[in-house]
């Protein structure tokens, strides 16, 4: 790929993704979201990428938002594609099928705030600040934010993210269960591998069925979540990683996985 505003590393099966826009506060534009889509696209399809991080060139900004430059330019119908497109493209980060972590290194703000959503974890540096300030611009989240912050922190610290359009810190954010993990600046991309690493050490294929289930399960009852549950457990149960599992367990000794 072709990036213009992007920077993506792999190693070790971890692909690191920065969006590289630091005099912009890696705000969030047409352009940039067009090459999250093909990175996205392209790391789903690489088999030698087993997790993802995602974080912002600088020591200032993860995203500092969308582009208001072209925000204040919409017409209505303009509007709701670009909320549509922005959805699917985070849509596509969530649906990756590989552990993702969002790795918060400053202002993660509006849009910003919402990529983070989208990942499968968030990790944060002590001083980074988070919100959805779209109120005070006269607009709403549009990129699945109002929905993906009730379904992780719950109705009410959504409402009051949302209506207030308050900046929260870090360790806020970390005490209402925005942030798995909170770490000082000079500690976050050490402490976000480690967290990475660690879920890939398990077996790939139960993690990414349980990813699955979790996700599935968010737009069901109880009930029927169970049922999606009862489903993957059994195919999990299939895998040779589950003999594995099992056996390393019973002979004491570290598991071999191969992802089938």
């Amino acid at each position: 790929m072709q990036l213009q505003y992007l920077l993506c590393e792999t190693l070790e099966g971890i692909a690191t993704v920065t969006i590289n826009r630091p005099d912009k506060m890696n705000a969030l534009n047409a352009a940039v979201l067009g090459e999250l889509a093909c990175c996205f696209d392209a790391l789903k399809a690489d088999a030698s990428v087993r997790g993802v991080i995602l974080t912002g060139a600088g020591e200032k900004a993860f995203v500092a938002g969308a582009d208001i430059g072209e925000l204040a330019k919409m017409e209505p119908l303009g509007a709701k594609d670009l909320a549509f497109y922005g959805q699917t493209v985070l849509g596509r980060l969530e649906t990756l099928g590989k552990p993702s972590i969002a790795m918060i290194n400053g202002f993660a703000l509006g849009g910003g705030c919402e990529l983070a959503l989208a990942a499968t974890l968030r990790t944060a540096s002590k001083t980074a600040k988070i919100g959805l300030p779209e109120v005070s611009l006269g607009i709403i989240p549009g990129y699945g934010g109002t929905q993906r912050l009730a379904r992780i922190a719950g109705p009410g610290v959504a409402r009051e993210w949302v209506l207030t359009g308050d900046m929260v810190t870090a360790e806020e954010a970390w005490r209402v269960g925005v942030v798995n993990r909170l770490f000082e600046a000079a500690e976050l991309k050490e402490g976000t591998t480690k967290l990475l690493k660690t879920i890939l050490s398990r077996g790939p294929v139960a993690v990414r069925l349980a990813m699955e289930t979790i996700r599935r399960g968010q737009n069901m009852s109880q009930q029927e979540g169970e049922i999606i549950e009862t489903d993957m457990f059994g195919l999990a149960a299939a895998t040779a990683d589950m003999k594995e599992g099992m056996q390393a367990f019973l002979e004491k000794r570290k598991a071999n996985f191969k992802g089938c």
